[in-house]
């Protein structure tokens, strides 16, 4: 039975409850009263008195994607919550800035409205998706050839017969690829045996002529894995949602992903610039182990009165979760990017297509860039452009300037001399953790529990994509469900 609040805040007015394990043992408690928390960026606001011992149905740690869903599927149950962000927003890694007018979102993203969680949980016209050309425009050899979606683009894709990427028996394996994906389902694509990404096109008989130029920068640059490692069921999972969906951006930034989540929960359900420091477990007098304590690094105390979810990031899971008795888990290294951002005027960029431009030469050390404007005007002022470059990796060693004049160096070659050196920079993004690291042996069905009243939820838990942070904040809360036995005394 379904837990009822007459006001489903984070801090419930007093109502007693009775959870009961699948063995019929009950815990009777009773959710105290606080006065209303307002969802501040400072925990040490005056209102973060009421936070100190306070109690919670669920305290959910991270608001992104994955969060930020829990956060939803425990709403809709009416069970009360609290959701908490280290950091000034929510979306994790899906944020947008803005910089002198335009919207620079943290690192390459594309949103494809095939994704099958998405579509449950999102409002499409309210995001305004703007539209990719389907298809790339690849650099090779000293000139741009392009590869388009026949069903889409047919004439395009026609004409592109005969460039040099790939050969025609590569491009009706495009097709018959698609077939193929589209006849399994999700979880049928998710479960199957699984080799390298770059196994399984060699092993379907893709020539080295397409493998290079596009499926290389196309899918290293989903990935963030040129060398396309990445298991298998991945990349069957994101080509059957290519095939199905458009790649988009939404007008407002790739944010508005998280901001319209956000905007579904209750007031004062989400606090800001609120870190928390560790999961304490402790007995009751009686030796029985309560539910998990929630301790926030300014030293106050959340306690939660039916479980705890962790969406957050696998170091962070390891550092909160450090001293427990957990099975250590030996962790791949995470996948890395750097996204350049440059300003323009409209005059001075050499298209007006949304369309995704690939390295497919095998030099230089740029994978992939675009015209964000071309795509979504919203993203720069009236007459500007802005123009975002992708690099696969860190790049640790080279300085934000040096790096802006190789990848200007570079694309003068592609654009010529005096169009990109007329572009001005904007701002580096690095980011160490842009994906787990999802090379085969994968499990992309990980069980969301950890322990008794404690759960886990990230991309990491199921696919390294939006559509697998959404996953897995639902399973978190279908696990904790079906633990508790929710019903009313």
């Amino acid at each position: 039975m379904t837990l009822t609040l007459v006001h489903p805040l984070p801090f419930s007015s007093p109502s007693h409850f009775s959870l009961s394990s699948p063995n019929n043992f009950s815990i009777r408690f009773k959710l105290q009263a606080s006065s209303s928390l307002q969802l501040s960026s400072n925990p040490k606001s005056s209102n973060s008195q009421y936070l100190s011992h306070q109690k919670t149905g669920v305290i959910v740690v991270g608001a992104g994607l994955a969060g930020l869903a829990a956060a939803n599927r425990l709403y809709s149950e009416n069970i009360p919550f609290l959701l908490l962000e280290a950091s000034d927003g929510v979306g994790g890694r899906v944020r947008t800035d803005v910089v002198d007018g335009f919207l620079l979102d943290r690192g390459f993203q594309i949103f494809i409205t095939a994704y099958p969680e998405a579509q449950k949980l999102l409002d499409y016209q309210a995001l305004d998706l703007q539209k990719f050309y389907s298809g790339a425009r690849i650099y090779f050899d000293g000139r741009f050839h392009t590869v388009a979606d026949p069903i889409r683009h047919f004439w395009d894709s026609l004409k592109s017969l005969t460039n040099p990427i790939g050969s025609i028996l590569d491009k009706l394996l495009i097709g018959l690829t698609r077939i193929q994906v589209l006849t399994k389902s999700d979880a049928e694509i998710l479960s199957a045996n699984e080799v390298t990404t770059v196994d399984l096109l060699r092993n379907i008989g893709f020539s080295d002529s397409i493998i290079g130029p596009f499926f290389r920068p196309f899918f290293g640059g989903i990935f963030f894995d040129r060398e396309l490692q990445t298991t298998s069921r991945l990349f069957d999972f994101i080509f059957r949602c290519l095939a199905l969906g458009d790649n988009t951006l939404p007008a407002k930034g790739i944010v508005a992903i998280p901001n319209q989540l956000a905007a579904k929960l209750p007031p004062n359900s989400i606090l800001l610039n609120t870190r928390v420091a560790s999961i304490d477990f402790h007995e009751s007098s009686s030796g029985e182990i309560t539910t998990p304590r929630v301790r926030l690094e300014n030293g106050e105390i959340l306690q939660s009165e039916i479980g705890v979810i962790l969406a957050v990031e696998e170091p962070e899971v390891d550092k909160l979760l450090a001293g427990r008795n957990i099975k250590p888990v030996q962790r791949k290294p995470p996948r890395s990017t750097v996204c350049i951002y440059f300003s323009a005027d409209r005059d001075s960029i050499p298209v007006e297509d949304p369309v995704l431009f690939l390295n497919g030469s095998g030099k230089g050390i740029v994978n992939n860039m675009f015209f964000a404007t071309n795509v979504a005007p919203s993203y720069g002022p009236p007459g500007k452009a802005l123009v975002s470059v992708s690099l696969i990796g860190l790049f640790e060693d080279v300085s934000d300037d040096d790096l802006s004049r190789e990848i200007v160096q570079e694309l003068s070659g592609w654009f010529g001399d005096s169009m990109v050196k007329s572009w001005k920079y904007l701002r580096t993004y690095r980011i160490g953790f842009a994906q787990p690291n999802q090379c085969p042996p994968t499990d992309l069905k990980k069980n969301s529990r950890v322990e008794s009243d404690l759960y886990l939820c990230g991309d990491y838990m199921t696919s390294a994509t939006f559509d697998g942070a959404l996953v897995s904040g639902r399973k978190a809360v279908e696990a904790l469900l079906k633990e508790r036995v929710f019903t009313r005394v």
